[in-house]
């Protein structure tokens, strides 16, 4: 199809609703559409006495707005809503040629798409092949025939769509459906961005600003490229499902893995001795979340078996997860990677605080949000959730009798206010189902709070927070999914401390002093500090160390398939 029809096709997504009323998505678009039908009531008629190319865009979007849709060369336009204003203040003359053929910022604008895989995208998402041929055969083509408004239309689409994306993701985080309506709530920011880079003749430069702006981005960016150098060389030696190999040892299985190691630059970076390959193993191991013992097992051997091909898309899939991020995460700020097991405290663009945590396990997951951690409880006690009283404490209290009392689990008639404390050695446990279980139970505070001597608060609706733990062994585990959802931390008292800086009992002494009291306080602190709990699979130190975490919730696939399906076409 060569002209540009209107089409039935998508409508954008509505916001969910804020206070009643229109969804917020829909109150800007409303207000937006009622300032922008003024303009375009006059700039259509001024169009009217406008070049024949001009005329002819003016009745492709009139047709297009009509139908709601429009299709060019059997694509649909997915910046339909921003094309009537963009067109209409220039008088509905082609943007990207003038009567001597493609300006520059056309060309600049499909060279971007070419290298566009540099950001982990698809190059064919914004139809890059389609622009392409139209760009090269637009050269010698008529100004203003139907090939130059055709092209015309697809770079502009395509320069919106990769805005859009390059500034919120080409997925949607709450669904994982692609995002390809490019809604007018964004035009304060696309359309002068696109009239930049139409006068500057500089696509590229103008569409970097919608780039992530942090650093790890930055970071993530560059080891893709790494790894495509590395993919190009050819690639990695595969070890056989049954190699095994111990330090000290040499044959074929050494060999293989000095190559393997040595390719991926974990060999070079442990280079210094005879120890050199149980050094580099050790470092990939580390890598990859996998306990550093040195020696060749099924779990090393399959993180060494993965291939190029799979550690570039997760490279790409945890670009595209840092797209979904504020622009703004707070100066300073903390940050939990659940895969990584880890949680840092940014401050100036560095790392003022790290420490190792423990996440939820596969059947109880720690939810993904940001939040502003506002609390410190001291001495918590514990009101223990139903779900794990309930499939957790209930069974072990129906094999043991003296389970609750020797755990120093309180029980309660029920969890209204003024609930009787029962005494747990007289319930029939055994016959007390989970569907009826009605009792509240709780912990003091205590060695034996399974919460610790800390817990950090920050609204959420899942009710979850950051805690002590008396379970202190689970940080030398490599692999630390075992929480109910809640995040255990290595360090709550240096935490602590750093939160409370310049406050009265900021002190390490102050803190001491009111655990040691034995009674709860809550401190609130003056300057709630902005809390952001993400699902990195992969990420690059400022070194360059690349590391890969396990896919503890199986996300990776989710999102590769949502990021791999490609743009509508007309039906």
């Amino acid at each position: 199809m060569n002209g540009c029809p209107g089409l039935g096709g998508p409508r954008p997504r509505a916001a969910p609703a804020l206070g009643g009323g229109r969804p917020r998505g829909e109150r800007v678009e409303f207000f937006l559409a009622a300032a922008l039908s003024v303009f375009l009531s006059a700039a259509f008629a001024f169009a009217a006495e406008g070049s024949p190319a001009a005329r002819e865009m003016r009745a492709r979007v009139e047709a297009a707005q009509a139908a709601g849709a429009l299709d060019c060369r059997g694509e649909m336009i997915c910046g339909l809503s921003l094309l009537p204003a963009f067109y209409a203040r220039r008088g509905f003359e082609p943007a990207w040629s003038d009567a001597q053929g493609p300006l520059p910022a056309a060309r600049s604008l499909v060279r971007l798409l070419g290298g566009i895989a540099e950001e982990g995208l698809d190059p064919q998402a914004y139809r890059f092949d389609l622009l392409q041929d139209l760009l090269q055969r637009a050269e010698g083509a008529p100004a203003g025939g139907a090939l130059t408004l055709d092209l015309d239309l697809l770079l502009t689409d395509a320069f919106l769509l990769l805005a859009s994306h390059l500034r919120a993701g080409r997925v949607n985080p709450e669904t994982l459906h692609g995002e390809w309506v490019v809604g007018l709530e964004r035009a304060a920011e696309f359309l002068p961005a696109l009239e930049r880079a139409l006068w500057s003749g500089d696509a590229a430069a103008a569409l970097a600003e919608f780039r992530s702006p942090h650093p790890e981005y930055g970071r993530l960016r560059g080891a893709l490229s790494r790894y495509r150098a590395l993919e190009a060389a050819g690639p990695f030696p595969l070890l056989p499902d049954s190699a095994r190999w111990q330090p000290g040892e040499e044959g074929e299985a050494a060999d293989l893995l000095r190559e393997r190691l040595r390719r991926e630059g974990d060999l070079a970076a442990a280079a210094g001795g005879e120890a050199d390959l149980e050094r580099a193993l050790r470092r990939f191991q580390e890598r990859h979340g996998l306990e550093a013992d040195g020696r060749l097992g099924k779990q090393t051997l399959r993180a060494l078996n993965l291939t190029l091909a799979q550690r570039i898309r997760r490279l790409e899939l945890n670009l595209e997860r840092w797209r979904w991020l504020p622009r703004e995460l707070g100066d300073p700020h903390i940050r939990v990677n659940i895969p990584g097991f880890d949680l840092v405290v940014s401050e100036g663009g560095a790392a003022a605080l790290s420490m190792r945590v423990v996440a939820g396990r596969e059947v109880r997951r720690t939810p993904v949000f940001s939040s502003r951690l506002d609390r410190i409880v001291l001495n918590p006690d514990w009101n223990i959730p139903r779900r794990i009283a309930v499939e957790d404490i209930l069974p072990k209290a129906r094999r043991d009798p003296g389970y609750l009392r020797r755990e120093k689990i309180r029980v309660f008639e029920h969890w209204g206010p003024g609930a009787a404390e029962l005494d747990p050695a007289e319930i029939d446990w055994p016959s007390v189902s989970a569907r009826e279980f009605r009792y509240r139970l709780m912990k003091d505070p205590g060695p034996h709070n399974d919460l610790g001597r800390v817990k950090f608060l920050f609204p959420n609706p899942f009710a979850v927070y950051l805690h002590d733990t008396p379970s202190q062994a689970l940080f030398s585990r490599a692999r630390r999914g075992f929480s109910s959802g809640c995040i255990r931390i290595e360090k709550p008292l240096e935490l602590a401390s750093w939160l409370l800086r310049g406050e009265p009992a900021g002190s390490p002494e102050g803190i001491e002093a009111l655990l040691a009291s034995g009674r709860t306080h809550t401190l609130r602190l003056k300057r709630p500090v902005p809390l952001h709990l993400l699902y990195m699979t992969a990420a690059v130190e400022e070194d360059g160390t690349v590391r890969f975490f396990e896919d503890l919730y199986g996300r990776d696939p989710v999102l590769d398939r949502a990021l791999r399906q490609g743009p509508p076409r007309a039906s």
